[in-house]
């Protein structure tokens, strides 16, 4: 092969390599420009999505918590500012000293130094981290004017939670606190570090309308994730104003008309279930809670043998003494066991075989005595031995037709049910036959009958309105619209014969107003003002025999607090047209007569001169009255 035909060869192996090579790298290339159509233009819109998201923070927005109000539009819950100082690391450099410089100016605890520099090291150098919480004027002035001087450190301004009427309402509003983890439920306004709930009372009952809706800020950030600028902002939606029944002035009133009892007093409309007042003492200041509640403040309340946490109200659980009267005179006129005529005689003891029940008057008794004149006087072996005529079941079924053995369905948590015992009760819980004597010790409320201070409201109140089945109830409107409580018929009829109701209610009359009643001392003698009532006094441990027989008497002075008994009273007025029930427990308060009386005739005395009955501001149309 010459030499010509050898290059010729060799020319045409290169050129085919080099076309091979050439359509590879063609092909690499058509390949990479149809990756980048497909990116930048096929798949463009999806990676401007990508980019922006990671490009635009979507930040939530917490809603102003709606107000709570009295009927007539008195704050009882709202907002006020709280100024808060912050601390961002990167500008602060040495975090531990500027806190040691901060401590000269306002307290900061060892804990609040462990929290801040732990949120220091979970969250980015350029996020403000809480320091402390609700300043006071005097502390935000120190620190702006040693701002200078505390680098990183700045002032704050949001929302807190404030009662004004602070431990006047603590046990009716509640309060609100930071979201539990067992609260988490993956709505991300919970999630909020500065977000609060309602924990207890009507701040958790209406917590959702309260809460509002969330608000976004759209927001541009860098690489890191610092804010840049804002590009978008949709406010926040307010939470709903909840307006209650209560009147404030006559809540505070009643607060302080019962002092430093432990006791619990109710006042609601014998017509509309609606409480005007409900107070348990001693009570407590949401606001502690609001703002935090330290470690000493919690263990005092938990110490304290008066229960302050406890709301008596609704969940004490008393023995409900002569004031079950009532019940045991219905159940007999109703059964036709007795008549208002019917004479018992009353020696000052009643034999049940071998053994004696002893009325309060028991040196020489009440003599013979009739309905009347046993309302009046409460004579208990009156209602010994018609208790026994009727028997506990129809005392008991009277009761609950009268509110009591079971939970009303008040509009704020943890309401008690208290107890009415009957025969098939006694079988399942105590396992054994019920037995005459303890129908004895029903029949004047004592034994296992167990009343909350609401119930005897709630009794009074159907009493008071002629036999109707009110019900009671906190809440008046939200957001400016009725509550759907209020929109409920009119309550039905308990079904007793109301000449069998005039009795009772004209006994009641008489204990406060006959000079031989047990309440007459406490009657309100204002013309057209008068109140009808019952006392009531609940042992809270028995008296031996030997105390008895042998005139033991302690001087009520000596007699241990905890000893001592229960002092009830139930009332309403005015008796020419009942509007107002209130019932009184004082806690080992000794007498009814003597301590819880007063209390409700100056408390009812206060609702009808504050004429509860007036229209407030935007009074709600269509309110449920007794039928009849």
């Amino acid at each position: 092969m010459s030499m010509k035909q050898r290059d010729q060869q060799r020319d045409q192996v290169f050129t085919r390599r080099a076309l091979l090579l050439g359509g590879a790298k063609l092909g690499l290339f058509s390949a990479l420009v149809g990756r980048l159509y497909y990116l930048q233009v096929v798949e463009a819109e999806r990676y401007k999505v990508l980019a922006e998201d990671n490009r635009i923070n979507l930040k939530l927005l917490a809603p102003p918590r709606g107000r709570i109000l009295d009927r007539f539009g008195e704050p009882l819950a709202l907002n006020r500012l709280n100024y808060r100082v912050v601390i961002v690391a990167e500008q602060a450099r040495d975090v531990e000293h500027t806190l040691d410089q901060l401590a000269q100016l306002i307290e900061v605890t060892d804990a609040d130094r462990r929290r801040v520099m732990r949120d220091v090291r979970k969250k980015r150098a350029f996020v403000p981290v809480t320091v402390r919480e609700n300043l006071n004027w005097d502390d935000v002035s120190k620190i702006e004017i040693n701002a200078p001087d505390l680098p990183g450190v700045s002032i704050d301004v949001g929302q807190s939670r404030f009662y004004p009427h602070t431990e006047a309402v603590g046990h009716i509003l509640g309060y609100v606190g930071a979201v539990s983890e067992t609260e988490l439920t993956g709505e991300p306004l919970l999630e909020l570090p500065e977000f609060r709930i309602g924990k207890n009372g009507m701040e958790k009952t209406r917590d959702l309308d309260l809460r509002g809706a969330a608000g976004a800020s759209q927001v541009e950030v860098n690489a890191v994730g610092r804010v840049i600028r804002e590009l978008n902002r949709q406010d926040a939606i307010p939470g709903k104003d909840v307006e209650l029944t209560l009147d404030i002035g006559l809540q505070e009133f009643t607060r302080q008309r019962i002092g430093d009892e432990s006791a619990a007093a109710v006042v609601m409309d014998i017509h509309t279930g609606e409480v005007l007042a409900m107070v348990s003492a001693p009570a407590f200041d949401p606001n502690l809670f609001s703002h935090g509640l330290n470690a000493r403040d919690w263990e005092e309340f938990l110490a304290n043998p008066k229960q302050p946490l406890n709301n008596k109200a609704i969940q004490g659980q008393y023995p409900p003494g002569s004031t079950f009267k009532m019940m045991t005179a219905l159940a007999a006129l109703d059964a036709g066991v007795i008549t208002p005529a019917t004479i018992v005689n009353c020696p000052g003891h009643y034999a049940l075989g071998d053994r004696q029940w002893y009325c309060w008057k028991y040196k020489g008794g009440h003599g013979s005595v009739d309905l009347a004149f046993a309302i009046k006087q409460s004579c208990d072996c009156f209602f010994y031995e018609t208790a026994k005529r009727v028997g506990i079941d129809k005392l008991a079924a009277m009761a609950k037709r009268f509110g009591m053995g079971a939970r009303l369905g008040l509009d704020i948590p943890g309401e008690r049910p208290g107890n009415i015992p009957t025969r098939d009760w006694m079988l399942a819980t105590r396992g054994h036959p019920w037995t005459q004597g303890e129908t004895l010790n029903a029949g004047i409320g004592q034994g296992m009958v167990l009343v909350t201070p609401l119930q005897l409201a709630v009794m009074t109140a159907r009493i008071a309105n002629g036999g109707y089945a009110v019900v009671p109830h906190l809440t008046r409107a939200v957001g400016g619209k009725p509550a759907e409580n209020v929109k409920q018929p009119a309550f039905p009829s308990l079904g007793v014969n109301p000449a069998v109701m005039s009795h009772v209610f004209n006994g009641m009359v008489a204990v406060c107003n006959d000079p031989r009643g047990t309440a007459f001392r406490s009657r309100i003698a204002e013309p057209g003002l008068e109140m009808a009532g019952k006392t009531g006094s609940a042992q809270v441990r028995r008296v031996s025999a030997a105390e008895r027989d042998h005139d033991v008497r302690r001087k009520d002075a000596e007699i241990p607090w905890r000893e001592r008994d229960h002092a009830l009273f139930i009332s309403f007025a005015p008796i020419q047209a009942p509007r107002y029930a209130c019932a009184v427990v004082v806690e080992h308060g000794l007498h009814g007569s003597d301590t819880a009386a007063p209390i409700a005739r100056d408390v009812l005395l206060e609702a009808q001169k504050r004429d509860l009955g007036r229209q407030p501001p935007g009074r709600i149309a269509g309110e449920p009255k007794a039928a009849g």
